[in-house]
Parts: structure tokens; sequence; C-alpha cells
């Protein structure tokens, strides 16, 4: 990941969920061997992370390419 990639992704956090309510609104669930994981879409890049109900915390899993970021 370059520069551009990584300050495009920081600013969509900063602006998208830091702060946020509800951080569903922008992520989609993901089922299966990833089920209780949320994933966000930026760009060709993906943030996959866990939501913590009780304090609003968004654990940042792995951020990654979208062609290499559900690799196990």
């Amino acid at each position: 990941m370059d520069r551009f990639d990584a300050r495009l992704i920081a600013t969509w956090i900063k602006e998208n969920l830091d702060g946020c309510t509800n951080p569903r609104t922008f992520g989609k669930g993901l089922s299966a061997n990833r089920s209780g994981e949320w994933r966000y879409r930026v760009g060709a890049y993906r943030i996959l992370a866990l939501i913590d109900e009780g304090t609003i915390t968004i654990a940042v899993l792995s951020i990654g390419h979208h062609r290499e970021i559900y690799r196990d």
C-alpha cells in the first residue's frame, strides 16, 4: 500500500467511523468463517473489523487490497 492509499483509508476512517454512533451503517456483516466481523469498502481496499457494542469500539483486524484481504 502506498502513502496515497494509506492516507485515503485513514481519512475515510476519521470521517466515517470516528465518533460514529452506529458503525454498522457504513459496513457489511460477514458470514461463514468470518461471522461477527464487519467489512468496510474504501476504494479497492477493505477494512475488516470487530465492533464492541458496549462502548462502540471498532477494532480493526486487517486492511488490505480486496483480492488479498479474505485469504487466511
